[in-house]
């Protein structure tokens, strides 16, 4: 589905193989950069309402696991009133770091802060050498392909099976002497499902570092942080976007083996985090009450959206525990519905990957509304809903 994504160089004027060297004709870029896939450049929310005739507003937005409600007041007041910005933050985040360590539970010394995936990039860099391999369970938190790319790093994928949930033996016999990480999702990206405490104990007595990707953590009921206690093979991976309404400042952090710290350092920006992010989280962390009330709403949310959506016997929900669900179109062709659902002012997730399916973002009560409503106006005949 190629009209999804829009080239930002289409022409290939600017395509990075034509960059040489005029006076020695050689290639500037490095050839295993050149050799990757240009970036793939998704419309924005406002492009795509803008080519129905639709206003940004008045679009529901259910395709990005966005808190529709927003930010804290608090993280707004100080954004607002402070009047620091002309100094460069603290490099390692000490303050930030206490404050994390108060939330989560684990010691500030085993805590690191990062913007967006930056931590899983730097974890990969410092463990991987040219020639290893780590394991991905795809669909879900998957490395950049520039990261393992340019790191001489294999990619191994071990699907998950037909309800999305791990396959730890498929996993396991996956691993051999080359395998350094092994990367896994709870709640899954797109799927929902959690790994359990059991099969988590299973993959950290192979012995390699295992990572926890809990980016969805607060809308689940469980983690696997508590065993970091236990195991020193286990990284657990978290951020601030989809549940505190920060997706616009990409803040996320990592509890680590207190020995990898040190070197992870080695390798991670100095200033990686604007002073406005810091202000954020803590501003957020101070305000956790009022935060947290809106997560409780999105989960009510959530299984209100899956029972609904269960009506229609075109659709087939997955059980969730992360801010999306992801839906089966058993009947007709899910890109179609997608298009069909924009064109009503309701933007949901089409997955190539998954061609079958549509991912669902939990938004508030009334932008569940106007998805039912789109849906019945897109298929309206009776037969189409459970009675």
């Amino acid at each position: 589905m190629s009209h999804e994504w829009q080239n930002p160089f289409p022409d290939g004027r600017f395509g990075v193989r034509d960059i040489v060297d005029t006076t020695t004709g050689n290639q500037i870029i490095r050839p295993d950069l050149a050799a990757l896939d240009d970036f793939a450049n998704p419309a924005s929310i406002e492009l795509t309402a803008a080519r129905y005739g639709l206003a940004a507003e008045q679009v529901a937005r259910l395709d990005a696991n966005e808190n529709p409600y927003g930010c804290s007041l608090r993280v707004q007041e100080a954004l607002a009133t402070f009047d620091g910005y002309h100094h460069q933050p603290d490099p390692l985040q000490r303050e930030l770091r206490t404050l994390l360590e108060r939330y989560c539970g684990y010691s500030r010394e085993r805590i690191l802060v990062g913007s967006g995936d930056e931590l899983l990039g730097v974890l990969i860099r410092a463990v991987c050498a040219p020639g290893d391999a780590l394991i991905v369970c795809p669909p879900g938190s998957e490395p950049a392909p520039d990261v393992t790319a340019l790191a001489g790093v294999e990619v191994i994928s071990v699907p998950r099976n037909e309800r999305f949930a791990l396959d730890a033996d498929a996993v396991l016999a996956a691993i051999s002497p080359r395998t350094r990480l092994l990367i896994v999702a709870s709640p899954s990206d797109p799927g929902g499902t959690t790994l359990d405490p059991a099969t988590a104990v299973r993959l950290l007595q192979s012995g390699v570092l295992l990572v926890v990707d809990e980016t969805w953590f607060e809308f689940a009921a469980q983690s696997l942080a508590p065993l970091t206690a236990e195991f020193s093979n286990l990284v657990v991976l978290r951020s601030f976007g989809a549940w505190a309404g920060l997706s616009g400042l990409a803040v996320s952090y990592g509890i680590f083996p207190r020995e990898l710290v040190r070197h992870l350092l080695k390798l991670r920006p100095g200033h990686n985090l604007s002073v406005a992010a810091t202000l954020a989280v803590a501003a957020t962390l101070d305000g956790l009450a009022e935060v947290m009330y809106s997560v409780k709403r999105l989960r009510l949310e959530r299984g209100r959206l899956y029972r609904r959506l269960r009506k229609f016997n075109f659709l087939q929900p997955c059980l969730s525990q992360g801010p999306s669900l992801l839906c089966k179109v058993t009947r007709g062709d899910a890109y179609q519905l997608k298009v069909a659902l924009e064109q009503r002012g309701v933007f949901v997730r089409y997955l190539p990957t998954l061609s079958d399916y549509l991912c669902i973002s939990v938004g508030r009560a009334e932008d569940t509304d106007a998805l039912l409503q789109a849906l019945l106006a897109v298929v309206p005949a009776a037969d189409l809903l459970e009675s």
